[in-house]
C-alpha cells in the first residue's frame, strides 16, 4: 500500500519540483518527529459525538462480509483509516441535520433496516443474529441508516430548493447528444494515485500489485478505489459513470477504446500521477445498444457430488464437453442433458448485460441453437448456455427535457452536498484518543 508507517527524526526529501499548492511549503524541507500511526488510536469524539474502536470494527466487518473481502493486515488497517473517515463524516451529517431540526424516528429507522436485512435474505428478527454472528451489530447499521436518512432530508431541505437548471441549459445539453450520436460510451470506474517525478516507480509497482490481486480474487476494484484512490470518485467506489471519449484525459481515452467489458486497465501514467481503469459497460450514444437484447437460454448443468475426485471431474467434465458437441438447436437440449444426468434450467428474462463480463462478448458472437463451451468450478459444477433466440435492442431514444433537467439538478446537489461536507469537516472540532 501507499501509506508509510513511520517516518524518521528529519528526513531530508529530495529535492523536486514543488508543485503551486498556494501553501508556503520549502522545496528542500525536513521533518521533524515520527508520524506514529498507532498513536492516534481509531477512537475519536467529533464536536462531541463518540466514536469508539467498538463502532469501526462493527462496520469494517459488515463492509468485509458483505463484499467477501480476503484483506492482508495491512490493506485491514488501510480500510480502518477509511471507515473511521466515513464514521466522522456521518457523525457531521447528522449534527447537521439537527440544526435544522431533522431527526428519523424509530419507526422510519425500523422500516430501513427491514429493508437492508431483505437484501441480506433476512427477516428483521433474523439479521440482528446475523449482523452479531459476523462482528457487525444492529445498532451500527442502524446507526447508518440515520446518517444517510438525516442527511438526504437535509439536502432536500436545505440544498435543493437553491438549484435551478435552466432551459437554456438543458438545450445545449440535448444537442450535444445528437451531435454525438454513434460516438462511443464508456461506463468506467477509475483509481487515482498521485505520484511525485522520484516516486513514479514505487506508486506504478503498488498500483501494478493491486491489480494483481483484483484479478486473483483477494479484493474487489471496489475496495482499493475506496483506501487506495486519490480522486473525488473514491467514496464511490471509483465510478465515473457513463463518458465519452471527448471527456476523458487522453490517455485515459485511448485505454477505453481498447478495453473489453470486465478488463481492467492500467497502471496507466496521467500527469501528476497514475490511473487504474475498469471497464463496467459501453454502448454508442443513442445508438443500438448490443447488450441490451434480450435471450431466450438454456442453461445445462452438471454438478460435482462431494467427494468427487479431480480424475472423476476431468471425466465428467470431458463427457459433459462430448455431449454439448451433438446439441442441434434447443430442442435436443433435453435428450442430451438426460443421456448425462444433467439438469436444464430456462430463463427467458436476461439480457446479454445481465451475464459475467467473460460471457457476453462470446454470446454475441453466437448463432442461435449454439452452445457456449463449458464454463464453471469443481465446487460448484459445470454449465453451458444454449441461445434458443435473441431479442434485439432498439436504438435509445433522446432523453426528455425533464429527464436532462433532472439529472443536471441532482449532479448540482451533489457537487453542493460535497462542499457542505468539506466544510464541516475543516471547522469540526475532532478529538482522538
Amino acid at each position: 500500500m501507499l501509506v508509510a508507517a513511520g517516518v524518521t527524526l528529519a528526513q531530508t526529501v529530495p529535492d523536486a519540483t514543488v508543485p503551486d499548492t498556494g501553501l508556503n511549503i520549502p522545496s528542500n524541507l525536513q521533518i521533524f518527529g515520527k508520524l506514529d500511526p498507532n498513536v492516534r488510536k481509531p477512537t475519536a469524539i467529533v464536536n462531541g459525538t463518540v466514536i469508539t474502536g467498538t463502532d469501526v470494527d462493527q462496520r469494517m466487518a459488515l463492509i468485509i462480509t458483505a463484499n467477501q473481502f480476503k484483506l492482508k493486515p495491512e490493506e485491514e488497517d488501510q480500510l480502518r483509516l477509511t471507515v473511521l473517515r466515513g464514521l466522522i463524516d456521518e457523525a457531521l451529517q447528522i449534527q447537521q441535520a439537527k440544526t435544522e431540526d431533522i431527526t428519523i424516528t424509530s419507526a422510519e429507522l425500523d422500516q430501513a433496516f427491514a429493508k437492508v436485512a431483505s437484501n441480506f435474505g433476512k427477516t428483521p428478527a433474523e439479521f440482528g443474529p446475523y449482523l452479531r454472528s459476523v462482528g457487525s451489530s444492529t445498532r451500527s447499521i442502524r446507526r447508518q441508516i440515520e446518517g444517510e436518512l438525516a442527511w438526504q432530508r437535509y439536502l432536500r431541505r436545505r440544498v435543493e430548493p437553491g438549484i435551478n437548471v435552466s432551459d437554456e441549459e438543458v438545450k445545449k445539453v440535448l444537442d450535444a447528444l445528437n451531435a454525438a450520436k454513434g460516438t462511443p460510451e464508456f461506463h468506467l470506474r477509475e483509481i487515482y494515485v498521485s505520484a511525485t517525478p522520484d516516486r513514479l516507480g514505487a506508486v506504478a509497482a503498488s498500483l501494478r500489485q493491486a491489480m494483481d490481486d483484483m484479478k486473483t480474487g483477494k479484493a474487489p476494484f471496489d475496495y482499493y478505489a475506496r483506501t487506495m484512490s486519490e480522486a473525488t470518485t473514491s467514496k464511490d467506489g471509483g465510478e465515473l459513470g457513463w463518458v465519452r471519449a471527448a471527456a476523458l484525459p487522453t490517455e485515459l481515452a485511448a485505454a477505453a477504446a481498447e478495453m473489453q467489458v470486465g478488463q481492467l486497465a492500467g497502471p496507466i501514467e496521467v500527469p501528476g500521477g497514475f490511473s487504474i481503469l475498469y471497464l463496467q459497460d459501453k454502448r454508442t450514444v443513442l445508438g443500438a445498444d448490443p447488450r441490451g437484447a434480450r435471450l431466450s437460454l438454456k442453461q445445462i448443468k452438471v454438478a460435482f457430488p462431494a467427494g468427487t475426485t479431480q480424475e472423476q471431474t476431468q471425466q465428467r467434465a470431458a463427457a459433459f464437453a462430448k455431449t454439448l458437441q451433438s446439441i442441434s438447436g434447443c430442442g435436443s437440449v433435453a435428450k442430451a442433458a438426460a443421456d448425462i444426468g444433467a439438469e436444464v434450467v430456462d430463463n427467458d428474462q436476461l439480457t446479454v448485460r445481465d451475464l459475467p463480463p467473460q460471457l457476453q462478448d462470446m454470446v454475441l458472437k453466437m448463432q442461435v441453437g449454439q452452445a457456449t463451451p463449458p464454463f464453471g468450478s469443481p465446487g460448484e459444477g459445470i454449465s453451458s448456455l444454449v441461445l434458443c433466440g435473441v431479442t434485439e435492442a432498439t436504438a435509445g431514444n433522446l432523453p426528455s427535457a425533464g429527464q436532462i433537467q433532472g439529472q443536471m439538478e441532482q449532479q448540482r446537489v451533489n457537487l453542493r452536498a460535497a462542499k457542505i461536507l468539506r466544510d464541516l469537516r475543516r471547522d469540526a472540532i475532532i478529538e482522538y484518543r
